[in-house]
């Protein structure tokens, strides 16, 4: 079978091609920006009052925690696991592009995502940063605290899968209901990654902080314009 593109739309790769050219230097920005912070918690600010009052929040959770608290944050530990997120988001990017008939809403996805992943990757070589001074629930590289790969990748899709579908959403209402829901599961894991002991606060603000800036410039470069909303219906309605 032969499948014909309508006129006008653009193809998988072009639209790849087009998100790589122009999000490659802000990427680059961004993951300077997030070993800067590294390096200023674990060098500048070490043994400060800063990291005093991460290290607090920590012990804090970690003696108030209860055999139903250790349960459910291990749950919510999952929506953020790497299987997880690598499954939803090609999952999330299948399902845009059979609903808005076209590439974007997915390329956009996957690029903030995967750029989420690197950025991660690099800085956890670069930044050598021990995990809080708690008993670990979880099974990590102990100098892998900084930044938050659960956390990033969580903020990247969750936010981003709802920032698409509030986009294309008429109702305001819902609009703000799918943005909150979005915004809710990063803070769910952050808090369980947290209570776990597996990172400290500035761990967790810096990873929020990399998702949302990759989604803002994500969205501003390969903006969702007026005229591709319309004409997705239109082009579901010409197929039929």
């Amino acid at each position: 079978m032969t499948v014909i593109r309508p006129s006008g739309e653009r193809s998988l790769w072009q639209e790849l091609g087009t998100g790589l050219r122009r999000l490659a230097l802000p990427v680059l920005l961004i993951w300077t920006v997030v070993v800067l912070l590294g390096l200023l918690f674990t060098k500048l600010l070490d043994n400060t009052d800063v990291e005093e009052a991460d290290s607090w929040v920590n012990r804090e959770l970690a003696q108030h925690r209860t055999p139903t608290g250790i349960d459910v944050t291990h749950w919510g530990t999952l929506l953020g696991e790497t299987p997880t997120i690598v499954g939803l988001t090609a999952l999330t990017a299948i399902i845009f592009r059979a609903v808005f008939h076209r590439w974007r809403e997915s390329v956009l996805l996957v690029l903030c995502v995967s750029a989420q992943a690197l950025i991660f990757l690099i800085t956890t070589i670069l930044i050598d940063r021990q995990r809080p001074p708690v008993p670990k629930l979880d099974d990590s590289p102990p100098t892998s605290s900084f930044p938050s790969g659960h956390v990033g990748a969580s903020t990247a899709f969750y936010v981003g899968t709802a920032i698409v579908i509030a986009w294309h959403t008429r109702h305001v209402w819902l609009k703000w209901l799918l943005v909150l829901l979005g915004v809710l599961v990063p803070i769910v894991v952050a808090t369980c990654r947290m209570y776990r002991g597996m990172h400290y606060p500035t761990d967790i603000a810096t990873s929020i902080l990399l998702g949302l800036s990759l989604l803002a410039v994500g969205t501003r470069l390969l903006p969702l314009s007026e005229r591709d909303r319309v004409r997705a219906p239109s082009l579901a309605a010409r197929r039929r």
